[in-house]
């Protein structure tokens, strides 16, 4: 699990996905991997239209279309590699040592799974090509991948900023415990403060949750800050993290009790609509 992977696709958040990606890339002392993938079903790679209805017998109809498929995917890839072949100058200029690049045909979660042996961090934009234009979608495939991958994925906005500083949102459970040992051992927040916010009721029990988050993150070398408030988790976490100008937000994929609640259901897609900074998400 070495590198990090960047998934262009060339919507608004491409460049911000190119620069948070070099940055991981840095702070992991990792290879970079360009990603692009032409999706089959807006560029096949073979059309046959034998079968619709009204054109079975127009034969010249029929190659005609299907040449015009053919000239759209290859203009398709051609656009592709001149993406790819930005993002990698721009990431040389970032300091990255090892870029490379990859080209695929077919589906984005299926081509990140096939790679997911020598990955460590796949970051893709919030927004794709599709839904630049509406900041309130999220790209068509953040949800499956979010749902389907294995490894860490970092959501980006449409602009940069260099992170300076961390939040989690915390329940206490193991997978949110799982969380912060990652985080406590990654070099990917090396030397920034790190924020530990649980949205729960004030009891003895979390206290002593958040003082063994604290003390595992101080051990690994990080300052601390521990919080717990009341509230909702979306409004409450974005509002924590606006209140104290927090760079990034960290979260587990599944958790438990509400956090549970939060992350599979429909907040989660509330809470990744809203955001303007960066969102990782933890396996």
């Amino acid at each position: 699990m070495s590198q990090v992977i960047a998934c262009i696709d060339g919507s608004a958040a491409t460049v911000a996905v190119c620069d948070y990606s070099a940055w991981a890339a840095t702070q992991l002392d990792a290879p970079l991997l360009l990603l692009h993938v032409l999706d089959d079903k807006r560029y096949p790679t073979a059309t046959d239209l034998s079968g619709n209805i009204g054109l079975g017998s127009r034969e010249q109809l029929l190659d005609e279309l299907a040449a015009l498929d053919e000239q759209r995917a290859k203009i398709a890839l051609q656009q592709g590699h001149g993406m790819l072949e930005s993002a990698k100058a721009r990431a040389r200029e970032d300091g990255v040592a090892t870029v490379q690049m990859r080209q695929r045909h077919g589906d984005l979660t299926e081509s990140l799974q096939d790679l997911e042996g020598d990955t460590r961090l796949v970051v893709l934009g919030l927004h794709g090509k599709d839904s630049s234009a509406n900041p309130q979608l999220i790209g068509s495939h953040v949800e499956t991948v979010i749902r389907t991958a294995q490894r860490p994925l970092l959501l980006t906005p449409a602009s940069y900023q260099k992170p300076g500083s961390v939040m989690i949102a915390y329940d206490g459970s193991a997978t949110t415990q799982k969380g912060v040992q990652m985080m406590a051992q990654s070099p990917l927040f090396k030397g920034m403060p790190v924020h530990v916010v649980m949205v729960d009721v004030d009891t003895v029990d979390n206290r002593e949750k958040l003082m063994w988050a604290e003390n595992l993150l101080k051990s690994h070398g990080h300052q601390v800050v521990t919080v717990l408030r009341a509230g909702e988790v979306e409004p409450t976490l974005h509002g924590y993290q606006t209140e104290q100008d927090i760079d990034v937000l960290v979260m587990g994929a599944y958790g438990h009790s509400r956090l549970r609640q939060f992350l599979v259901g429909s907040t989660t897609t509330a809470m990744l609509q809203t955001s303007t900074r960066p969102v990782l998400i933890l396996r």
